[in-house]
């Protein structure tokens, strides 16, 4: 078996942002809220960091501010991912270099690829670094869904130890761990199929809602490593209303302005993304005070 980065919840963080650019001091205050939940990771500058609007610059300095003020903790995993290869491999080694403890490559989007292509492009950038990576596939997002049988060709690579499945299809997922084992580690990349995951071998999720909920997200991979199966799954239950309200428009405009009405960073989000329409900003607010969060 491969070097396990983390087992348990790793929370997906949003990048707190102001007009004049990144907001540091919001960003610590985050970060300090994970740690003393006691959550297991941080993933810096993906998706949820709203990667693709910040220039490579403020990339690579949030990756290292977050290093900096986790102090070794836990692990910090750097979004790395783009659909240029070369770039990919040249955010990759930046945060390497800043002290990231893995990296997160997604699947190139727009400029999409073969499954072969995929392949080749993955091992290029885990030959360029010294550090592991999880390897994301979000095919809603990006249009390319990584088949199990080219998993299984990316975890003949030392470096490539682990999966970041948001594809939602169970029977994909059902096949991929067949045909990779304990090669790969799996971790859901939807909130809403922890549970389902881990029972097919997961090790754990990268998390939108454990950037509110992070104490309480960890507690369903808790549970469920501990044998009480049903009481994960009751969590898990609980707290689909509020996955969903934290998905109905394009993460993270939602989980932006949950961090907000907490009081956690300012709802600024870079354009193309646009605040909260309100009659969704209203449902999210009334489902996190029914959760007991100060809203």
């Amino acid at each position: 078996m491969k070097h396990t980065i983390f087992k348990g919840i790793g929370t997906a963080m949003i990048t707190p942002m102001t007009e004049k650019g990144v907001d540091y001091d919001s960003y610590a205050g985050l970060i300090q809220m994970q740690l003393d939940a006691g959550i297991d990771a941080l993933i810096v500058c993906a998706t949820t960091g709203e990667a693709p609007t910040l220039t490579d610059e403020e990339h690579i300095e949030t990756i290292r501010f977050a290093v900096n003020e986790v102090k070794g903790r836990v692990p910090v995993i750097a979004g790395t991912g783009s659909n240029y290869t070369e770039h990919g491999i040249e955010l990759s080694r930046k945060a390497e270099k800043v002290g990231a403890d893995g990296i997160l490559c997604v699947t190139p989007y727009y400029n999409k690829c073969t499954q072969q292509g995929l392949v080749v492009s993955f091992r290029k950038i885990a030959d360029s670094v010294g550090i592991p990576m999880i390897v994301y596939n979000v095919p809603s997002r990006t249009g390319m869904d990584i088949k199990p049988d080219t998993y299984a060709a990316l975890a003949d690579h030392d470096r490539i130890v682990g999966i970041k499945e948001a594809n939602g299809n169970i029977s994909s997922v059902v096949e991929t761990m067949a045909k990779c084992g304990d090669r790969l580690d799996l971790y859901s990349g939807n909130d809403d199929q922890i549970v389902p995951l881990m029972s097919m071998g997961g090790v754990g999720c990268i998390s939108v809602l454990s950037n509110i909920l992070p104490r309480e997200t960890k507690k369903i991979t808790e549970l469920f490593f501990s044998g009480d199966v049903a009481g994960a799954a009751a969590l898990q239950c609980r707290y689909k209303p509020l996955i969903d309200a934290l998905f109905c428009e394009t993460n993270p405009i939602p989980v932006k302005a949950a961090c907000a009405a907490m009081g956690l960073c300012k709802d600024y989000l870079r354009l193309p993304l646009t605040p909260m329409e309100q009659a969704n900003r209203d449902k999210l607010l009334r489902l996190m005070e029914k959760e007991g969060l100060n809203v």
